[in-house]
């Protein structure tokens, strides 16, 4: 009975896994999508988000009936209640790449992005698949020291978001209004589709530690002996 129980645990492991691989390939070609005007692409991103929701309904419902029935307590039931939250980013990760795919099939067979941002929506998409591969491996691995890496690496999408509002608020700006519109909708799904990368992370260390990622880099610094002072300086 602990055994069919245990490997109901592990295979929730795998569903939230999968659900990390399929929302970051959703990402990948929901950018392609965009930048190639590829409405057969974008259909196909569309769709296939139904298995998303689907196994996150299905991991939901087998986690509550993991509570109900065996009444976990520890670790155990920190592997359940992480979890159910963390299939609900993976599940908004991949609402996210969806929005992406739905804007570039609005604007079929013309693309939301101007030819000098493709650059930049290509490097937030490609940073943002990647982001979510290391969530992946994070949930296999419960490496704690790779999972608070995440929120270093999301920096780098936050500069990139950054990027793109200076190229709206420029007075060189001349792609009008409604464009600017979907390059700011664009830049939000992919800063909250990395947040959310961040955000599986952090459950992971929770899972691990006991403890609030936050919390813990604050002990970690805290406990980080600082150099001491060269005399005369």
């Amino acid at each position: 009975m602990r055994d069919a129980y245990h490997e109901e645990l592990d295979s929730i492991g795998e569903d939230l896994v999968e659900m990390a691989r399929l929302v970051g390939s959703a990402i990948g070609r929901a950018t392609t999508s965009m930048l190639d005007a590829d409405l057969k692409l974008a259909e196909s991103v569309i769709a296939a988000d139904q298995k998303v929701d689907d196994l996150q309904h299905d991991l939901e419902a087998r986690a509550i009936a993991l509570l109900a029935r065996q009444q976990p307590v520890a670790t155990d039931l920190r592997i359940v209640v992480t979890s159910l939250r963390m299939s609900a980013d993976l599940e908004r990760s991949g609402d996210l790449a969806q929005h992406v795919a739905k804007l570039a099939r609005l604007r079929f067979p013309a693309t939301a992005v101007p030819h000098d941002l493709h650059a930049t929506i290509l490097e937030m998409g490609q940073l943002a698949q990647r982001l979510m591969a290391k969530a992946a491996e994070v949930i296999i691995t419960k490496d704690v020291d790779l999972a608070l890496q995440l929120e270093q690496d999301d920096d780098e999408m936050d500069l990139l978001h950054r990027t793109l509002f200076q190229h709206l608020m420029d007075d060189r700006w001349k792609h009008g209004i409604e464009t600017a519109v979907d390059v700011t909708l664009l830049g939000r799904y992919y800063e909250r589709f990395a947040d959310h990368a961040v955000s599986v992370a952090k459950r992971v260390v929770y899972l691990v530690t006991g403890e609030h990622a936050d919390e813990l880099q604050a002990a970690n610094a805290a406990a980080t002996p600082t150099a001491a002072p060269v005399d005369g300086v």
